[in-house]
């Protein structure tokens, strides 16, 4: 089951809280053991407006939208 999920301080840890929904599909219980894989999402964020481009932003929207125009 993959869905994603915000990690929060517990304490001195950080920990994640799984959703109602997904203990009650997979009958989770306290005390199981569960093999959890962790993937962070990238944050691109800080990329936009900072990649040299050879067309400014609108004139690339508006030959996007010259298609549809038509």
């Amino acid at each position: 089951m993959d869905m994603v999920v915000k990690a929060r301080k517990w304490g001195d840890s950080v920990g994640i809280i799984l959703p109602k929904r997904v203990i009650a599909g997979s009958g989770i219980k306290p005390d199981d053991i569960l093999r959890v894989e962790v993937f962070k999402e990238a944050d691109f964020s800080d990329l936009f407006g900072t990649l040299e481009r050879r067309v400014s932003g609108q004139r690339f929207k508006d030959m996007a939208r010259e298609g549809w125009e038509q």
